[in-house]
């Protein structure tokens, strides 16, 4: 096992934004907002460094929601992180950050803070909100001159993919320390609602060969900025797939096929906790495994409930794949179009 485990923490639902790709806002805007109490996130802190103690793993949180600065104990979480000498990530929105904001951040033990940036400004503001994108880009550099990482998130869809080469020229110009992306990922619908699924495909879906081109184009850009600061983090599992077949990653010569050494960190080195307790194995699909206030997390991450998540020999396609160890796609895409997450990715070209 890696020697970090990564907490998704959503302690609040509430946001200045409406992304089309919310998983939160994806079928109903009148949901009642949920807040995580600061009672409640003290057991949350206090069960997931139990669980890590009793795995010998370091805990490091990605505080989220919504948009986490606007839970109105953020910084009595920050606090209490800090208390504790655990340095943690935030994802969230630019609209609130200052340079004052930035710099208490950075005090309290946030060394990374991830944007997220799905096109250029036109493209960017239909997914999220007028002037979204200008604010992004104005607060990179408050984000920087504190001290934190500055990452940069998108998400890729048929919507948005020919946009990439310039988001990347933007990203470098801007000095943006991490850029990565990951596949959009219906979070409502399946195959029983026809409109919702005629709807994604026209305007989102991505054939697997047209995503390989993209990927190509992707690595293009990315060796031609190889010697800039910008580093480009291979998010999707697929890049494994892609590198393989260019020759650039080869699996060791003892590498044990049972053995799982990377990829998908579903169920291995990830959770996700909601403001109401609810533990997920992946935000990104429905995947529920019990709330951390009926059980510990140690349990949860032990249950049989998880273990499905970790039964990789049920995986459709993967599990005959000779990357099986080292990729697997994506479960939470699969989920969303097709309801089973062993089925085969639909972006994965091998073998079609």
């Amino acid at each position: 096992m890696k020697p970090y485990f990564a907490f998704q923490w959503h302690i609040t639902d509430e946001c200045d934004q409406r992304c089309k790709h919310c998983y939160i806002f994806s079928g109903d805007n009148d949901i009642c907002l949920k807040q995580m109490k600061y009672e409640e996130m003290e057991k949350v802190v206090s069960s997931c460094m139990d669980m890590c103690e009793r795995l010998e793993r370091t805990p490091y949180f990605y505080i989220t929601g919504g948009d986490p600065i606007l839970h109105k104990d953020f910084w009595k979480l920050c606090e209490l992180l800090k208390k504790h000498g655990i340095t943690f990530g935030i994802l969230g929105n630019p609209f609130h950050l200052t340079d004052e904001v930035c710099k208490r951040l950075y005090d309290y033990g946030c060394r990374k803070y991830q944007l997220s940036l799905d096109g250029m400004r036109e493209t960017h503001d239909k997914f999220r909100k007028p002037g979204s994108f200008d604010t992004t880009i104005e607060k990179i550099d408050c984000i920087k001159k504190a001290g934190m990482y500055l990452a940069i998130m998108s998400t890729v869809s048929l919507a948005n993919k020919d946009e990439f080469p310039d988001m990347i020229d933007l990203v470098v110009e801007k000095d943006v320390d991490v850029f990565a992306f990951g596949r959009y990922c219906p979070t409502s619908g399946h195959e029983s609602k026809r409109n919702y699924q005629d709807n994604f495909f026209q305007q989102y879906h991505i054939p697997p060969l047209v995503y390989r081109s993209f990927l190509e184009k992707c690595w293009a850009k990315y060796e031609q900025y190889k010697d800039r600061h910008t580093t480009f983090q291979l998010k999707d599992h697929l890049w494994t797939l892609f590198l393989y077949e260019k020759g650039i990653f080869k699996i060791p010569e003892n590498a044990d096929k049972k053995m799982i050494y990377d990829g998908c960190h579903l169920a291995i080195s990830h959770m996700t906790i909601l403001p109401t307790g609810d533990v997920y194995a992946c935000r990104r699909m429905e995947s529920k495994i019990g709330n951390v206030f009926d059980s510990s997390m140690y349990d949860l991450f032990m249950s049989a409930d998880m273990e499905k998540y970790r039964d990789f020999d049920k995986f459709e396609k993967c599990s005959k794949c000779e990357l099986r160890g080292f990729c697997r796609g994506c479960p939470a895409v699969t989920y969303g179009y097709t309801g089973n997450m062993y089925a085969p990715d639909p972006q994965c070209w091998k073998d079609i």
